[in-house]
């Protein structure tokens, strides 16, 4: 079989919640984060997931996906690497989209990046390593990180331009999966939050 990756957004923060940028800030999981996590390893525990035997495991070392990672019981098996960590913002760290906007009327992170922070270039070339490394060998990954780069994971996986991202949003907790289709990289499951509700 051919290698898949497994993509675990972080759960909810506060400043998630609020809609702002949290890129390098170390902002810890709220109580509904917590809990989303847990659910998310409930669900990896049974089927088809089976506990993820094999699978080998990566986090972003940020706190709130390296947290999500131990609350879903997948923290000793994994790997803090800096290439899962979220976007750096720069000057737009903690904005909102709408603050950002008061600013600079018509900006598109997906077009336009950020000033002080990474540009579009560097953001898509550590979800290229990161898409690399996960077809490197003959067995799936998980990797838990951030909205953000985990979009451009996405659209990298599938060969398309980081601005391809901006069409698939992520929500906190979600479960996705890159696979392949007819031989060609495809989305197997996107934002997969079936665990948080019920």
């Amino acid at each position: 079989m051919a290698p898949r990756i497994l993509l675990a957004r972080h759960g909810q923060t506060e400043w998630s919640l609020l809609g702002r940028h949290t890129g390098r800030t170390d902002i810890p999981l709220l109580d509904e984060g917590r809990r989303g996590a847990k659910l998310l390893g409930e669900r990896l525990r049974g089927g088809p997931w089976q506990g993820l035997p094999g699978v080998e495991v990566r986090t972003s070392p940020l706190v709130r996906a390296s947290e999500t990672c131990d609350l879903a019981g997948l923290g000793d098996r994994a790997e803090r690497w800096d290439a899962l960590m979220e976007w750096d913002y720069g000057a737009y760290e903690g904005l909102t989209p709408a603050q950002i906007q008061d600013l600079r009327p018509g900006w598109f992170i997906w077009r336009d990046a950020v000033p002080e922070g990474e540009s579009l270039a560097q953001v898509s070339a550590r979800a290229d390593e990161v898409v690399e490394w996960a077809r490197s060998a003959d067995r799936d990954v998980l990797v838990f990180a951030h909205g953000h780069i985990l979009r451009t994971i996405g659209a990298r996986w599938m060969g398309e331009d980081i601005s391809f991202a901006s069409r698939i949003r992520l929500d906190p907790t979600s479960l996705s999966v890159l696979g392949w289709a007819y031989g060609a990289p495809a989305l197997e499951r996107w934002n997969d939050t079936g665990h948080l509700e019920g």
